[in-house]
């Protein structure tokens, strides 16, 4: 058994078939990623293996959202499943492609709540190599990033600015592909207000910035929306001039470091606050 857990971190879910290599379907999610890789007992299938997985789901509470064999969900599809989040690999184990690279058949099953939403994206097989079937376990608890763990203060904004020209704020949260300004952001757009209102000179342009998952007219279209949406808080709730204020969105245009990994598409999920 292979177990990994992170706290908080990105899932890409795929929700569709592959055509013409390209995924049709797919959900960003971020919350706790737990995964589970499970050798089962060789005298059981793949699909009785599956059936029971489904059937305790949906006696749990959840909802199919998704599910395919091998056969129908198109060519090199596994590789999707595979690069969905990060992923361990034991020291001389081979990876998920080659163990699930047989026959294999995959769900997508939700259950909401309160406190979050759970997603379970569960992929049964086996390979050539092996007798028995492996069953791979994904688990994501979507809920949002603790907030307070990058603290923003109007001193600092105005050093960064006076130095650099811009400034990077990573306290504003939205939902994954979403534009409403969540709650938790309210200590970081306080002490936006307060660096414009201690500096009634200062203009500045707020611009947005995705990572690279997605498309590019989706992710430019996003952080356009994300901008204006943190124009709209300052001017509506903090009583900034809106002529002080323009909104911008380059999407995954300006990256501060990487989107190999998902640390790098972090840091590259932002806004900045720019001097005009």
């Amino acid at each position: 058994m292979v177990y990994d857990m992170k706290e908080f971190n990105e899932y890409a879910v795929p929700m569709g078939k592959k055509v013409k290599g390209t995924l049709v379907k797919s959900q960003k999610l971020e919350g706790k990623v737990t995964q589970i890789t499970y050798s089962a007992p060789v005298e059981r299938s793949v699909l009785e293996i599956f059936r029971n997985y489904e059937s305790a789901m949906k006696n749990a509470g959840f909802v199919m959202l998704f599910s395919g064999k091998k056969k129908e969900l198109g060519d090199k599809w596994l590789d999707e499943f595979v690069k969905a989040t990060e992923r361990r690999v034991p020291y001389g184990a081979p990876g998920l492609d080659i163990r699930l690279g047989g026959d294999f058949s995959y769900l997508v099953a939700k259950m909401t709540r309160a406190e979050g939403d759970i997603y379970v994206a569960l992929c049964v097989g086996s390979s050539w190599f092996q007798k028995f079937p492996v069953v791979q376990l994904d688990v994501i608890e979507t809920k949002p990033m603790e907030a307070g763990l990058i603290k923003v203060n109007a001193e600092a904004l105005a050093k960064d600015i006076e130095q650099t020209g811009h400034a990077s704020i990573y306290g504003i949260f939205f939902d994954t592909d979403k534009a409403d300004v969540k709650p938790q952001s309210e200590e970081a757009l306080a002490e936006i207000a307060k660096l414009l209102t201690q500096d009634r000179t200062l203009n500045l342009y707020v611009v947005g910035h995705t990572d690279s998952v997605g498309s590019l007219s989706s992710n430019m279209d996003l952080s356009q929306r994300r901008a204006k949406a943190v124009v709209k808080v300052l001017v509506s709730k903090y009583s900034i001039g809106a002529d002080r204020l323009y909104a911008a969105g380059v999407g995954p245009l300006s990256p501060v470091v990487a989107n190999k990994i998902a640390e790098g598409r972090a840091k590259n999920r932002r806004v900045e606050l720019v001097k005009q």
